[in-house]
């Protein structure tokens, strides 16, 4: 991967976060309109920063830190622009794969950043990461108003906000595509693929300040229905390279209870080592039996809102269990309904 300051000059400028030296947005930090950007960032990543992320990586450390796990790639379906849980969870993982609707988007030129309107521009970006921050996940509908050219042309730009502002700094990146044999290849920033299938997608690299490791993040554009698959051999042969990863699903919409994802659901049942999801992955009958062992965390109420159909009996069964086979605590809120209903994880891990 080439080395290039670009992307964490950029990600720094938008995500509030001090310039370091030499970056070319340095003179516009001075402005009053991106301090009060930063302020404004400030207050919001506070309470995160105070209230959940010390729980969380207590989590981490305790329940996901076994060496199967810890260097393992990361498959994160459904993920929207969510680097942040998947480094919080999984922060030694050398690689991460991120895949979700959304186009992949650009990053925008020094050019393109000085014909805006800085002060409204800035107020706009601003609210592509409110959800995350204040309730844990992105809300699709959102998603699809902000991140499809009105406020950014895909999720490069959010990936970089939540990077740099948890203390990664980019060292490069590149605009990539899946070929028809499912490698990864670079591709121009504008190609168009032939037909509706794409699989385009960002790669980058960054390092985590506070051990100086390296790690490779990719997002894919990826339709992950049934229909769709069918007719993606390229993304299904790209699957096949990360047996042995370990999948992280959060705030799915429950796609993976439905007949029309038994595809992507069957494929990490089968390829993963470890899955780590709260209630919207997949049901929990296909981890009533071998080869898997399964950890609950937290409390399971039936489905927030209007997911309320698609509550599992067989699931608040299992969370009535007592002793040392039952539920541990979790000291954080994740997922649907944060703030107003318990949050619960389940940990699966293939026995040896």
């Amino acid at each position: 991967m080439p080395r290039d300051r670009y992307a964490d000059d950029v990600g720094r400028f938008l995500a509030g976060s001090p310039a370091t030296p030499g970056s070319q947005f340095a003179a516009l930090q001075e402005r009053d309109d991106w301090v009060t950007h930063r302020q404004e960032l400030d207050s919001r990543w506070s309470k995160i920063e105070d209230e959940s992320f010390p729980a969380m990586r207590a989590f981490q450390q305790r329940e996901l830190s076994g060496t199967s796990i810890a260097n393992s790639t990361v498959f994160y379906p459904f993920s929207g622009p969510d680097a942040l849980m998947l480094t919080i969870f999984f922060p030694h993982s050398p690689t991460y794969v991120m895949v979700g609707l959304e186009p992949a988007g650009t990053l925008p030129t020094p050019k393109k950043l000085a014909g805006k309107d800085l002060g409204e521009y800035l107020a706009s970006v601003r609210t592509t990461i409110d959800s995350e921050l204040s309730r844990s996940f992105f809300i699709t509908r959102q998603m699809d108003r902000q991140f499809r050219g009105q406020v950014t042309d895909g999720l490069f730009l959010p990936i970089l906000q939540l990077l740099v502002r948890t203390d990664h700094t980019i060292l490069g990146f590149r605009y990539v595509r899946l070929n028809d044999a499912g490698e990864i290849v670079e591709r121009a920033a504008n190609y168009h693929g032939p037909g509706k299938i794409g699989n385009k997608g960002v790669e980058l690299d960054f390092r985590t300040d506070s051990d100086q490791s390296v790690h490779k993040l990719f997002y894919f554009s990826v339709n992950l229905s049934d229909e769709r698959l069918r007719q993606d051999p390229a993304f299904l042969a790209f699957l096949s390279s990360m047996k042995g990863a370990t999948t992280y699903l959060k705030a799915t919409s429950y796609m993976l209870h439905k007949p029309g994802f038994s595809m992507i659901r069957e494929r990490i049942l089968s390829d993963s080592l470890a899955i780590l999801q709260d209630d919207s992955g997949i049901p929990y009958h296909f981890f009533a039996t071998a080869p898997w062992r399964v950890q609950l965390y937290g409390e399971y109420v039936r489905p927030y809102g209007s997911f309320r159909p698609l509550e599992q009996p067989d699931l608040r069964k299992a969370y009535l269990t007592t002793g040392k086979s039952g539920p541990k605590p979790l000291d954080f809120r994740i997922g649907y309904g944060y703030g107003r209903v318990e949050s619960n994880l389940l940990l699966a891990t293939k026995a040896d």
